[in-house]
């Protein structure tokens, strides 16, 4: 069985909880990524174009920095990497962690958490930021149950 680790951003705690619940269903260890710079509730305002969201999202190149590294990365097989949606894809945050690590001969599993937005481009881009990686599409989350969860992360443990 393949060793696995849920590393996740949340920002309002929707992802934490279905981060862990994955974590717990499927034996894997739990991160959480969390920001150098906690985000407040202005900077999380997505109608304000000057908001710090909206600067990052609207830079690719924005890299926000974490305050913790995952120590024994080398561990793990399989990394489920959970987000919210936000602009349709994953936040910047999320290509900060991906670029903090060598993913190579690893699987990497998107999951993220919307009520509305699909996971868009968020595998592909993953995949473009570690590439000796593999990277499944993923998927989007509304409500989930335990059970099912099990049975979807199965395929990769």
């Amino acid at each position: 069985m393949a060793k696995a680790l849920v590393a996740y951003f949340s920002a309002s705690g929707t992802t934490k909880r279905l981060a862990g619940s994955l974590a717990k269903a499927t034996g894997a260890d739990l991160f959480e990524i969390v920001p150098a710079q906690p985000y407040t509730k202005a900077d999380l305002n997505w109608r304000n174009k000057q908001s710090r969201s909206s600067v990052e999202m609207g830079d690719r190149s924005s890299r926000p920095a974490i305050s913790s590294k995952v120590a024994n990365m080398d561990s793990y097989d399989v990394v489920f990497v959970g987000f919210p949606i936000w602009w349709y894809r994953e936040p910047s945050i999320v290509d900060t962690f991906i670029e903090s690590y060598d993913f190579t001969g690893k699987t990497i599993v998107p999951f993220a958490t919307s009520g509305s937005s699909g996971i868009g481009d968020s595998g592909e881009n993953i995949q473009a930021l570690a590439p000796g990686a593999k990277v499944d599409a993923g998927k989007r989350f509304g409500s989930v149950f335990v059970g099912d969860l099990k049975g979807w992360a199965s395929q990769w443990l």
